[in-house]
């Protein structure tokens, strides 16, 4: 079997399409929800605690000997990306949620109780066997 008709029949499996999909679908969320901290969650967050802009905060260390520009630690970025962690991975377990609750088969009914007979016959073996 050549590497091509190999690759060929590896790339048109249906996990590997459905995988592709779901990757293009999830960067494109990615954008959508950063884009929604962006320009809403962090500017109300912002201005509840007294104007302070996330991606501005950091601490200064010190210049750089070389450059003598300030050496900064911007961990407004951090926080601005893990907003946007949480709100995604947020979004995909409700998403996750309804998807299982979709899939879960109805549950299924209790069994009919045995014919009297056999209730019967049952309860005669049980005392016979206490004997």
């Amino acid at each position: 079997m050549s590497l091509v008709s190999e690759f060929k029949e590896f790339a048109m499996k249906g996990n590997v399409i459905d995988m592709a999909v779901g990757i293009v679908i999830g960067a494109a969320f990615g954008k959508i929800v950063s884009s929604f901290v962006n320009a809403l969650v962090m500017p109300a967050l912002g201005w509840v605690i007294g104007g302070a802009d996330f991606s501005q905060l950091g601490v200064t260390l010190g210049d750089n000997a070389a450059t003598g520009e300030p050496v900064v630690i911007q961990y407004g970025q951090f926080v601005q990306a893990l907003v946007d962690f949480l709100i995604i991975a947020a979004a995909i377990f409700m998403a996750l949620k309804a998807i299982n609750r979709l899939r879960k088969p109805a549950s299924a009914a209790a069994p009919p109780p045995p014919p009297r007979e056999e209730m019967l016959l049952t309860e005669i073996r049980d005392l016979l066997r206490q004997r």
